[in-house]
């Protein structure tokens, strides 16, 4: 385990390979699961205000629902906000180009249409952040999750870690010099 500015970061995170492959996976992420995205505070302001410029890139079912319930919803068993599901599980914001799952968030961001490019937690992923409430430090771990197999073998033939995978992510939740120090760390574990 590394810790870095009160963040202890899993050996998972800098060990394991990891590389996104959507061809094999359809964005799975995006339909599969029992809560939505994990919404940080701004996160939840940012989507109550940007639902109207959201509703192009998103389906009728999808606009239906947002206008029923919102984009965000209290999931009691983790004890976190997160966005909406439909009961299939697939996100509120799912947006469909062909046989693949997107955000729908993120099309809008790259458009220039909205100003959050997607939920941090959804641009970290494989990489989660919990709070540790014995010590008061976040941590961040590896996801292992089934439906990542295909990113996991992509990731050992390609030679990237989780967390060089999820560095622009990790930049964006910490900052160039957090990751900066995050690799320097694995860099130096792995020479001696």
């Amino acid at each position: 385990m590394i810790i870095i500015n009160n963040v202890m970061v899993e050996d998972g995170v800098t060990s394991e390979k990891f590389s996104c492959d959507l061809k094999a996976c359809k964005g799975a992420c995006c339909w599969e699961g029992d809560y939505g995205a994990p919404l940080e505070a701004v996160e939840i302001n940012v989507l109550e205000s940007i639902n109207e410029q959201l509703a192009p890139y998103l389906d009728k079912r999808s606009n239906d629902l947002l206008k029923k319930e919102g984009g965000i919803k209290y999931f009691d068993e983790p004890k976190m906000f997160g966005t909406n599901l439909h009961p299939d599980g697939a996100c509120v914001y799912l947006s469909k180009k062909g046989e693949i799952s997107m955000c729908g968030i993120e099309q809008a961001w790259k458009d220039g249409v909205s100003t959050l490019r997607k939920p941090v937690s959804c641009h970290l992923y494989p990489v989660r952040i919990d709070q540790d409430f014995s010590n008061g430090f976040e941590k961040m771990s590896y996801d292992v999750w089934d439906i990542c197999n295909a990113a996991c073998s992509k990731g050992k033939s390609e030679n990237i870690k989780v967390y060089e995978f999820a560095k622009e992510a990790i930049i964006r939740k910490y900052g160039e010099d957090f990751y900066e120090q995050l690799d320097a760390a694995v860099k130096h574990s792995e020479n001696h």
